[in-house]
C-alpha cells in the first residue's frame, strides 16, 4: 500500500498503488470519514453527502512488489520510501519532543471539546491546528514561550468567546502549570 489523500473544500482524492485481490469501496469509507470528522453542512465548506470524491489508485507497481511480496515476512522489504521529521527522545512518555506532544494533545482535546459539545460548546467546527513552542536550557524544557490554538467556528462565534474556550477547555487541562510563564504568549485564532 502506497497511498495518500488530499483534500480541498468539497473535494477529496484518494491516490497512489495498492495491491489486494479485496474489493474496498474507497468512496463510501470516505464519505463516512468525512461525516464522523463533523463536515455535515455545505455551509461549513463541505458536506459528507455531496462532496466529490475521485479515486485513482492502481497496483502497485512490478519494481516495488518484487521488494516486498516475498513470502517469507522476515525477508519482506518495505513498499515504498517516505520523508518523516522529528525524533525519538525521553522528553515525554510518547518518546516525542515536548512541543509536538503538547500540540497533538491539544489538538486531541480540541476535537473532543467539539465532539462531546462540552460546556455547551456547539459552535466549533471540524478543521484546527495547534503549535507549542517550548523553551530549551541545558536541553531540558523549561518554559513554554508560546502556544498557537486556531480553530473553525460558525461565524456567529464571538472572538472573545472563542479565547475564553480555548483557554478553559482546550489549554488549561492540557497543559502543564508549571511550564507557563507571565511570558508565555497564547494566540488563539490569531488571523
Amino acid at each position: 500500500v502506497a497511498c495518500e489523500t488530499f483534500t480541498k473544500t468539497g473535494f477529496v482524492l484518494v491516490g497512489g498503488e495498492i495491491t489486494t485481490s479485496t474489493y474496498v469501496d474507497i468512496p463510501t469509507i470516505v464519505r463516512k470519514t468525512v461525516k464522523e470528522i463533523g463536515y455535515s453542512q455545505s455551509s461549513m465548506g463541505f458536506d459528507w453527502e455531496t462532496c466529490g470524491v475521485l479515486v485513482a489508485l492502481e497496483q502497485q507497481s512490478p519494481d516495488i512488489a518484487r521488494g516486498v511480496d516475498r513470502g517469507d515476512a522476515a525477508k519482506q522489504g518495505a513498499g515504498d520510501q517516505g520523508l518523516m521529521f522529528g525524533y525519538a527522545c525521553d522528553e515525554t512518555k510518547e518518546l516525542m519532543p515536548l512541543p509536538i506532544q503538547l500540540a497533538h494533545k491539544l489538538a486531541q482535546r480540541l476535537a473532543d471539546v467539539r465532539k462531546k459539545k462540552s460546556s455547551g460548546i456547539d459552535w466549533l467546527r471540524p478543521d484546527g491546528k495547534t503549535q507549542v513552542s517550548v523553551r530549551y536550557e541545558d536541553d531540558q524544557p523549561v518554559a513554554i514561550d508560546a502556544i498557537v490554538v486556531s480553530t473553525q467556528h460558525n461565524p456567529e462565534a464571538k472572538q472573545k468567546a472563542i479565547t475564553e474556550a480555548m483557554m478553559d477547555l482546550v489549554i488549561k487541562p492540557i497543559v502543564p502549570k508549571g511550564l507557563i510563564t507571565p511570558k508565555t504568549k497564547f494566540h488563539i485564532n490569531p488571523t
